[in-house]
């Protein structure tokens, strides 16, 4: 699809939506809001008066049920059902104490793509424990371009494929603010269309034959954030080694390792800046569902979801999140990206560049926010979203 096409679609996506849909939301790449334009008559009136007001006929005590309207590069327009619960007592409030949460979210693309999401954040014992899990059930038909950092767009071919991932994190705190414990993942995949002739039919690509890998590993974080959902100040940095053997169930063998340093800086009044370094290495051969990549609403908005994929990859992010009035925000993103066969075919020429701005509404008192991104990369996408990206 071409970027004017792309902007068209957005546009009478984004139109249909504020006039029949009040709000409605997603979590991380899959589950995503519209919004209405009277975004200046105030929390209390317009657009944002009903949003509440919707949201609190659909909500219980100790869930909200919101229906979910989807749209980006990877899914087209998607339309499902959501529910959220966020655990958090007037006792947590007084002690300062995270709030955990449990979003669950059905999606159908008109990209006929299935998506089934439950998450876990479970904060424990005072906030010395804590507990992640993420359970995904897939049928997605895709695009892929190939294994490299220099690969033309006409290189793509569409393939698709029906997968389960999941995985359990447990952490416990061992030093203020420093988190560890280990790490499980399993995914399988079923890649049952592939394109005739093509890349993935020939064969030579791993993972193109219905792979399976099953990892142990570890995770370590340091976390100095005033909130979990809308940090103020702090650092949020995370360490993560995984190793897929055989004798776990794997049919790849291989190690990967992840660091996600991310700071946040008040400037200016009322303004926030929050930057994130990230890279990712895989050691072994990992079928290509697994490789380091960039792309999608997480890493690299303005580019498709594993546009460029190897076995490393970096990546720079920085948004700018100003206040408007109210419930409403603003931000100014940028981004640049590059991934790499071996450390020494990194180059400062071989970067890949991005940007953009989006819209922001606090949904939830406990900061859970609404996110409408416009990425501008080697094409110009459309994000809605729940929660910040970095």
């Amino acid at each position: 699809m071409s970027n004017n096409s792309l902007i068209i679609v957005a546009s009478l996506v984004f139109a249909f939506s504020i006039t029949k849909v009040s709000g409605v939301f997603a979590q991380d790449d899959s589950l995503k809001v519209a919004m209405d334009t009277s975004i200046y008559e105030g929390p209390e009136g317009g657009l944002f008066g009903t949003v509440e007001k919707v949201l609190d006929v659909l909500s219980t005590d100790t869930w909200s049920f919101i229906p979910a309207v989807t749209y980006s590069p990877e899914t087209s327009l998607g339309v499902g059902a959501g529910a959220i619960k966020v655990f958090k007592s007037d006792k947590m409030v007084e002690q300062n104490l995270r709030p955990s949460s449990m979003p669950i979210t059905f999606i159908y693309t008109l990209k006929k793509q299935a998506i089934l999401e439950l998450d876990l954040d479970l904060w424990k014992n005072y906030n010395k424990d804590y507990i992640n899990a993420r359970l995904e059930l897939t049928k997605y038909p895709f695009k892929f371009y190939g294994i490299g950092n220099d690969l033309p767009s006409e290189n793509q071919e569409d393939y698709a494929s029906r997968y389960i991932y999941f995985h359990l994190n447990y952490m416990r705190r061992i030093l203020p603010h420093v988190y560890v414990g280990p790490r499980i993942e399993f995914r399988a995949d079923n890649v049952y269309e592939k394109k005739e002739g093509g890349m993935l039919d020939s064969g030579s690509i791993p993972g193109s034959e219905n792979p399976r890998v099953s990892g142990l590993g570890l995770k370590l974080n340091y976390d100095t954030r005033d909130d979990v959902f809308q940090p103020q100040s702090g650092s949020y940095h995370q360490f993560t080694w995984m190793s897929f053997q055989p004798f776990l169930g794997s049919k790849y063998t291989y190690n990967r390792y992840e660091l996600d340093l991310r700071k946040y800086v008040p400037v200016l009044r009322n303004k926030l800046l929050a930057v994130q370094a990230w890279w990712s290495f895989i050691e072994g051969e990992s079928p290509f569902q697994q490789m380091a990549a960039i792309g999608g609403s997480r890493r690299m908005r303005g580019y498709f979801e594993g546009r460029y994929r190897d076995k490393m990859a970096m990546v720079y992010q920085a948004e700018l999140r100003l206040p408007v009035y109210g419930n409403l925000g603003m931000v100014l993103f940028s981004n640049a990206g590059q991934v790499a066969d071996k450390i020494s075919t990194y180059g400062f020429d071989r970067f890949h560049y991005g940007g953009g701005f989006g819209i922001r509404y606090k949904l939830m008192d406990e900061g859970i926010n609404i996110r409408i991104d416009f990425g501008f990369g080697d094409q110009t996408a459309f994000y809605f979203g729940l929660n910040e990206v970095i």
